[in-house]
Order: structure tokens, then C-alpha cells, then sequence
């Protein structure tokens, strides 16, 4: 149960943090700032969006590859029940870590277009 516990506290944080970056998010969209590196980012909502979409970009592969080495887990487990349940731990947390990263990157793009509409940017 403690495990179960520490786990809820984790998605908790998660969430407080994704709450605090969209409401700072939607308190500096009106003013934009100036980036002299790119354009496309001149809001904080559209920042998040594109470094959640370089993140994305970035985990993709690193996701691939763990997904077959939990798929290898599962050839190497043979029948044995305790390393099966390590291979099936193993694909769940990977299924839940590209989830939640892709995830992310939807909802920061859903806030972006958002605020940007309502904006008027």
C-alpha cells in the first residue's frame, strides 16, 4: 500500500506542477515576449507547446527501445512467473511513460491554440 501511496503522490505533484505552469502560462500570454531566436515562441504557451514537442520528439525513440526490451523480457521470461511479472511491470510503466509524455504534448498544444485563439495571437 505504501508503494500505491507514493505513486499517487507523484501524479499529485504532476499535476499541481502542470496546474502552475498553465495558470503563470495564461497570465503572461497577453504580453509575449521577445525571443530573438525563433518567432514561432514569442508566447509562454507556445514555448511549453514546442518544448513539449522536442521532448516528445526525443522520447519516441528512447521509448522504441525500451519497448523492445521489455518485449525481450517477455521472450526471455520462458514460463517463469516472477520474471514475467518484471516483463509485464516493465511494459506497463513504459505504456504509462509514453502516455504521459504524449499526453502532455497534446494538452500544452490544446492550451497553446487556446489561448493564442483567445488572444487573438
Amino acid at each position: 500500500m505504501n508503494r500505491i501511496y507514493r505513486n499517487a503522490r507523484h501524479v499529485l505533484l504532476f499535476i499541481a506542477s502542470a496546474a502552475i505552469v498553465f495558470f503563470a502560462s495564461t497570465a503572461f500570454a497577453q504580453e509575449g515576449l521577445k525571443n530573438p531566436l525563433n518567432s514561432n515562441f514569442s508566447s509562454i504557451p507556445a514555448f511549453i507547446a514546442g518544448a513539449l514537442k522536442a521532448l516528445a520528439m526525443i522520447a519516441l525513440p528512447i521509448i522504441t527501445l525500451f519497448l523492445v526490451i521489455s518485449g525481450f523480457y517477455f521472450i526471455t521470461a520462458q514460463g517463469n512467473q516472477q520474471k514475467l511479472e518484471t516483463a509485464k511491470k516493465n511494459f506497463f510503466y513504459v505504456v504509462i511513460g509514453a502516455l504521459l509524455i504524449l499526453g502532455a504534448w497534446i494538452i500544452a498544444t490544446l492550451i497553446a491554440g487556446t489561448v493564442n485563439q483567445l488572444t487573438g495571437k
